[in-house]
C-alpha cells in the first residue's frame, strides 16, 4: 500500500469514527461556552463579595442593622439568578455556533440524551437547595449546589465528551470540603463555577476546537 493509499485509508477510518461518535454522543459542546460562563461566575462573586462586606462594614458601624440581612439574602439570590441567565445564555451562543460548524442539530437523539440526563440532577438539586433556603440553612447551599452540579456532569459524560467526567468529580469533591468550612461558600462557589469552568473550557478548546476549520481560517 503507498502513503498515499495509507493516508487516505486513516482519513475514511477518522470520518468513520466521527460519524458513530455524532450518532451516540453530542460532542459539539464549546470550550468557550465554560469560559464564558466560569467569567460570568467569578463577576457574580466578585459583586456578591463587594455587597456582602459592605453590609457587614455598615453594620459595625452602626448604620444598618441585622433585621436587613434578610434584604442582602434576597439581594444576593436575585444575583445568583441573573448570573445563571448570563452564563447559561453565553454557553448556549457558543455551543450554537459550534453545533452550527459541525452541522448537528440541537434536537438530536445525542442531544436530548445529554440534556435529559443533566436536568434530573439538577432539577433535584435545585428542589433541594429551595428546601434549604425555605429552613433559612443558606450556608448550605454554595456546597450543595456543586455536588448536585457535579453528579449532573458525571451522569451526562455517557453522552457527550468524556472529560467532562472530571469537571464532575472536582465539582463534588469541592462541594464536600465546603460542607466542612460552611462559611467560606462564595469562594468555593467561585472556584467551583468560576475557575474550574474557565480552565475546563480552555483545555476542551485547545483539545477539540483549535484545529478546526473554522479556527484554521480565522489564525
Amino acid at each position: 500500500m503507498t502513503e498515499a493509499q495509507s493516508s487516505s485509508s486513516l482519513r475514511d477510518l477518522q470520518d468513520i469514527r466521527r460519524i458513530m461518535e455524532r450518532s451516540s454522543r453530542f460532542i459539539s459542546l464549546s470550550g468557550l461556552s465554560g469560559v464564558a460562563a466560569g467569567i460570568c461566575a467569578l463577576a457574580g462573586c466578585w459583586i456578591a463579595n463587594t455587597w456582602i462586606h459592605d453590609f457587614f462594614a455598615e453594620w459595625q458601624l452602626g448604620k444598618i442593622t441585622l433585621d436587613e440581612l434578610p434584604a442582602l439574602r434576597n439581594r444576593l439570590l436575585s444575583l445568583a439568578l441573573v448570573v445563571l441567565f448570563l452564563a447559561l445564555a453565553l454557553s448556549y451562543l457558543f455551543t450554537l455556533r459550534k453545533m452550527r460548524n459541525d452541522r448537528v442539530s440541537l434536537f438530536d437523539l445525542p442531544s436530548r440524551r445529554l440534556i435529559w440526563n443533566m436536568l434530573v440532577p439538577l432539577v433535584a438539586g435545585g428542589l433541594f437547595i429551595l428546601a434549604l433556603l425555605q429552613q433559612n440553612a443558606w450556608q448550605f447551599v454554595a456546597p450543595a449546589s456543586l455536588v448536585f452540579y457535579g453528579l449532573a456532569l458525571v451522569n451526562a459524560s455517557k453522552y457527550t465528551v468524556s472529560d467532562i467526567r472530571y469537571l464532575g468529580y472536582l465539582e463534588i469533591l469541592l462541594g464536600l470540603i465546603n460542607t466542612q468550612v460552611l462559611h467560606s461558600g462564595l469562594y468555593f462557589w467561585g472556584a467551583g463555577f468560576g475557575i474550574l469552568h474557565i480552565v475546563y473550557g480552555c483545555l476542551m478548546w485547545w483539545k477539540y476546537e483549535r484545529n478546526t476549520p473554522e479556527t484554521a481560517r480565522q489564525s
